[in-house]
């Protein structure tokens, strides 16, 4: 852990605003969130190397958009909310070019899982994994958030700028369905 790491989102906020050290600020936000990011995002787009690149437009986004940063949110919402959105952008881009249908998603994004090396249907991992992406967009990515990254639901709400309400359901849904996708095998 570096010293960046230490540093308060306000801090590293006044340290972006002068010239001489904007991008000692940068290396501080990739410091203390980038990794929490690229597992946000290979969560979404399942490929390392599809995470690796939708990570770099993320952090391209997020150097671009910076100074109008109104910290009116927290800076990591700030940053997922954009992950997300180039997690999404990607995969629809991505559906496109292969040419699959709505109706084909959950099954060509299964494919991507058990393509992934070191792949093992008898291990839970990979059910789970399985199991989330048969799971509509939106339950998908609010059960990755809430399982994985523990969001509270307030700041899921930021993110992706739904009622807390209509958070917990889509997550007690998920959580339904992923049960019964894994005990079913």
């Amino acid at each position: 852990m570096t010293m960046s790491n230490h540093l308060q989102d306000g801090e590293i906020m006044r340290m972006f605003g002068v010239t001489q050290t904007r991008e000692k600020a940068f290396e501080a936000i990739l410091s203390k969130y980038q990794e929490r990011l690229y597992w946000h995002i290979r969560r979404i787009v399942i490929d390392h190397e599809d995470a690796n690149d939708v990570l770099q437009n993320s952090l391209i986004r997020a150097w671009k958009g910076l100074n109008g940063f109104r910290q009116d949110a927290q800076l990591y919402t700030w940053l997922y909310r954009i992950a997300t959105n180039e997690s999404l952008s990607f995969l629809e881009q991505k559906k496109k070019k292969a040419a699959v249908s709505l109706e084909e998603v959950p099954e060509w994004m299964s494919e991507q899982i058990k393509a992934e090396e070191g792949f093992d249907v008898n291990k839970l991992e990979w059910k789970l994994q399985l199991a989330i992406q048969q799971l509509p967009e939106k339950q998908k990515l609010v059960f990755n958030l809430r399982y994985f990254d523990e969001m509270p639901y307030e700041e899921m709400s930021r993110v992706l700028g739904t009622s807390v309400g209509a958070l917990k359901a889509s997550y007690h849904h998920a959580v339904k369905k992923v049960e019964r996708s894994i005990l079913e095998d």
